[in-house]
């Protein structure tokens, strides 16, 4: 105990002065939450509401004051004349532009505003309808009314890009455990030195994992604290769920690191590796955009990527999403089977001197 006790030092301190592991396991998901969060936090919120630039041409406004006054979406800051409206529009002083002469309408939209224009596109169009059916004498015969489901209020996209970053987090912290430490330990021959003292392969195996796990659940807890101070997003975290799932995800995570190193020829060579499949599952495991929004294809692919369903796990964890118990158990004991599965060929990795 007290070996293991001292390689558990040991390992921390060489975490802590390798910088570069060091950033991207601790610091780098920070920073996601802090680009994303201004791009997104600040916009998003159940008080988040377009900001609707109007100006009526002849005074002439009840069909439109009655359709305005009922829309929840929108913000109406009036305004004299067209040139004023433009001048604010183009310095996004209002999102959307609208001019009313009492018999048709004309919005303005800028186009530079390619991520919300859609969406502002889509809110024309709604007051549009609405303006129109009541120029009949009609009404919508239905009204679609938004109403989250979970066990906390998932208000926009941040909520959920917040616990897909925490399991990105989560699996470089495992992933590079071995394809980065272990390999390079490997490649040069410290490993070698260590294994003629009377420490075993075993112990070294648990050192690294207490440090990647400890290291692993700090991060997802500074970056869940980060975007919860910063940004005002709130969550209902699962504290006993979520501490179980990050230990089996960090092993599972460790145990994918062991196939990598086991499948590339050059040690040194397993980091890398890792490093490129780490992005493609960033990019195809429903973190930045929803897996729905993709071709078919693609979702097949995001399908078979573990962090597809890590993501999944976590956001049920911190209560954004809802997931069946049954899968998330599956899930977690699926990521702790491979962990525990592939520790023993991880040791025989570790004492092998076949691939240097």
């Amino acid at each position: 105990m007290i070996g293991l006790g001292a390689l558990v030092r040991t390992q921390t301190r060489v975490f802590l002065r390798d910088r570069i592991t060091l950033f991207f396991t601790m610091l780098f998901p920070i920073v996601f939450v802090l680009i994303f969060g201004f791009v997104w936090g600040g916009a998003e919120g159940p008080g988040a509401r377009a900001r609707l630039g109007l100006v009526r041409l002849d005074g002439v406004d009840d069909v439109l004051a009655e359709v305005l006054a009922v829309q929840r979406a929108v913000v109406v800051i009036p305004y004299g004349d067209r040139a004023a409206l433009e001048r604010d529009l183009a310095k996004r002083e209002v999102d959307l532009g609208l001019l009313w002469d009492g018999r048709s309408l004309v919005f303005l939209q800028d186009p530079t505003r390619v991520q919300e224009g859609y969406a502002f596109a889509e809110l024309a169009r709604g007051i549009a309808a609405e303006v129109d059916l009541r120029q009949q004498g009609l009404a919508p015969p239905a009204r679609a009314e938004r109403e989250n489901i979970g066990r906390t209020v998932a208000v926009g996209w941040f909520n959920l890009l917040v616990p897909g970053i925490m399991a990105f987090s989560t699996l470089t912290a495992g992933l590079f455990a071995v394809s980065g430490r272990i390999t390079q330990m490997k490649e040069r021959r410290l490993l070698d030195r260590l294994l003629v003292t009377p420490m075993s392969p075993g112990a070294l195996l648990m050192a690294i994992a207490a440090v990647r796990l400890g290291a692993g659940f700090l991060a997802t807890v500074t970056t869940l604290v980060a975007a919860v101070l910063l940004f005002g997003v709130r969550f209902e975290v699962n504290w006993p769920l979520f501490s179980a799932f990050v230990v089996a995800a960090t092993l599972g995570a460790m145990g994918l690191g062991t196939v990598i190193a086991l499948l590339v020829r050059r040690p040194g060579s397993a980091s890398n590796v890792a490093n490129i499949a780490s992005q493609i599952m960033l990019l195809l495991s429903g973190i930045y955009f929803p897996i729905e929004i993709m071709p078919s294809f693609l979702r097949a692919v995001s399908r078979a990527l573990p962090l597809t369903y890590m993501v999944e796990a976590m956001r049920y964890v911190t209560g954004v999403a809802e997931m069946p118990v049954a899968r998330f158990a599956l899930v977690t004991g699926a990521l702790f089977a491979v962990g525990a599965g592939l520790f023993p060929v991880l040791g025989r990795y570790v004492v092998s001197a076949g691939r240097r």
